[in-house]
């Protein structure tokens, strides 16, 4: 299975970056993950969208390779972040990659929370229309305090926390498999 990541913060040393590489090395032997960077898109915009910049065009067709797509996203304002909208916004118009694509969505964050507010809005923009995103459900990854979860080289060190991941993982594999043609 191969899947994409997205991850809604650019910031190089973002805890939402350290885990989605902790689940591409935690699970390599069981699924790839590539990890799509956001910080070259160019702001949607309209009048370009049927002739979208080349980053756009890389961008959406990882995405409609992918099997699936794992969302990590931070929580700001009690919502996705913008880098986050504007990745969706091109996913959502044209030719709309996203239509019928399993998602899994996680999050982390130092307080308490580990973006739960962030996650719940972005579970209800994956059904909108141009989206239509299987959204995995019942196993939400909220990574609160974050910042004593992982050590100084980027590994989550937290046992309860992998061993949640591993039991999400191993389900999430589970539910996924009727929408990836090579379990059909």
């Amino acid at each position: 299975m191969k899947v994409a990541a997205i991850v809604g913060s650019i910031r190089k040393d973002s805890y939402n970056l350290q885990l989605a590489k902790h689940v591409q090395k935690r699970y390599a032997g069981q699924f790839e993950v590539e990890i799509l960077d956001l910080a070259s898109l160019p702001m949607y915009n309209q009048d370009i969208e049927l002739d979208a910049p080349q980053e756009v065009l890389d961008f959406k067709a990882k995405v409609k390779e992918a099997d699936a797509v794992l969302w990590v996203t931070p929580e700001y304002n009690s919502t996705i972040p913008g880098v986050l909208g504007n990745a969706i916004d091109w996913l959502s118009r044209v030719d709309q990659v996203m239509h019928g694509k399993p998602s899994i969505i996680m999050g982390s964050s130092m307080g308490i929370l580990g973006s739960v507010k962030a996650q719940m809005h972005l579970r209800d923009i994956l059904f909108a229309g141009g989206l239509n995103s299987p959204v995995f459900g019942g196993n939400e990854v909220y990574v609160g305090a974050v910042h004593e979860k992982f050590d100084t080289e980027g590994n989550l060190t937290d046992e309860a926390t992998n061993a949640f991941l591993d039991d999400v993982i191993a389900k999430f594999q589970e539910w996924v498999k009727p929408y990836i043609k090579q379990y059909a």
